[in-house]
This record gives structure tokens, sequence and C-alpha cells, in this order.
């Protein structure tokens, strides 16, 4: 159970779930009608973040029955916060595209992490509480860099005054942000690939 198996095999090996599960983040919100920046589909930002999970997730991922909970992750990661599904419908929802009970409390968990607190400002709902969770849930860091990386990408090429309003914010936050995800383990399931970090930095002209 180490770092070393072929992440890209598991992937393939089950493909066919991994759309399933795609599939269903989409209609979630769909179902709600979210849309991602200027009316566009709310499934270009949850596959955004599924891209870069999958391709940092063999740098992270101890096992192959680890592939399907991470990326159900990253795909219902806004689920609980934005598509009005509870705790439970989450880890239901899992077992109904397939996954194990230890698989889809794993991916639960996942979710639950990345949902912000109640608060009344992004400083509230993203605080300390907040990122303690991230912090003590295996592969959650790894699904909120994935997610803050895909924002940052969006936020460089749209070009309306919001997101070029929180490409300043993202900016100003990545000390903090990147201080807030760090966790001293030698247990990869916890660990922030260096190669996604450095995309943000570069995307946000923050190179050395």
């Amino acid at each position: 159970m180490d770092c070393g198996f072929v992440f890209s095999e598991a992937m393939r090996a089950q493909s066919e779930v991994l759309e399933h599960i795609r599939q269903s983040a989409h209609e979630a919100h769909e179902s709600v009608s979210q849309y991602y920046g200027n009316g566009l589909p709310y499934a270009v930002h949850l596959d955004a973040v599924a891209e870069r999970v999958a391709c940092y997730g063999g740098e992270v991922c101890r096992q192959a029955a680890d592939v399907l909970p991470l990326m159900f992750g990253a795909w219902f990661h806004d689920s609980i916060e934005d598509a009005r599904l509870t705790y439970n419908d989450v880890r239901k929802r899992a077992l109904s595209l397939g996954l194990d009970e230890r698989q889809a409390l794993l991916g639960a968990e996942i979710v639950y992490a990345l949902t912000n607190d109640k608060g009344r400002t992004r400083a509230e709902r993203a605080g300390e509480h907040y990122y303690a969770g991230i912090r003590s849930t295996p592969y959650a860091p790894l699904v909120k860099m994935a997610d803050r990386a895909a924002n940052v990408r969006f936020s460089v090429h749209s070009a309306d005054g919001e997101n070029l309003r929180m490409h300043e914010v993202y900016r100003r936050e990545l000390p903090h942000f990147l201080m807030s995800l760090h966790v001293d383990s030698s247990d990869c399931r916890f660990a922030v690939p260096c190669g996604l970090v450095e995309s943000v930095r570069r995307d946000l002209g923050l190179e050395e």
C-alpha cells in the first residue's frame, strides 16, 4: 500500500464507473441550475478539478481501491455546498454508483471536508476550522488544491470584472492558502504535489 502503483492503469480499469460518477455529478449541479462564470455549465469547473486530480493523483494515491473515492471527491466536491445534497445523500450516491462502503465513506468525507463553513464573509467560510478538516481528511488537500488551480486558471482566461477581481484575491491569498493545506506527515495521501502548486504560481504570475 504505497504510492508506487500505476494510477493511470487503475483509472483505465475503472473508466466505466468513473464516467458514471462524472455524469452523476454533472446532473446534481444541473438540477439546481448552477452555472460557472458567465453562464457556463457548472460541469466545466467539475471536469477541470477532476482533470487536475487525475493528473496528479498518482503522487498521492496509496492504492488502486482509493482511485474511485478520490475521483468521486473531485467531481462531487461542491455538491453539499452548492447542489443541495446532504452528507448522507453524497454517501448514498457513491454507493449507488458502485463504490463499496469504505470507498463511499472516504468519498463523502472528502466532499464534506471541502464544504465551506457557515459564515458572513469569505474568511469566515474558509477559516481555521475549515482547513483543519481538510488537513485531517485523506486526499482532501489534493482536491482542494485542484479546486483552487481550476479557479485560478479560469480567472486568467476570463476577462470579466469578477474574475479579474478573483485573480487578485487568489494571488493575495496564496501564501496563507498553501500554509493552510500543509500537513507535516509522511503519509502521501495528505500531500499537495509540487507540480500542481507551481502551475498555480505560474498562472498567478508568481514564478520565482
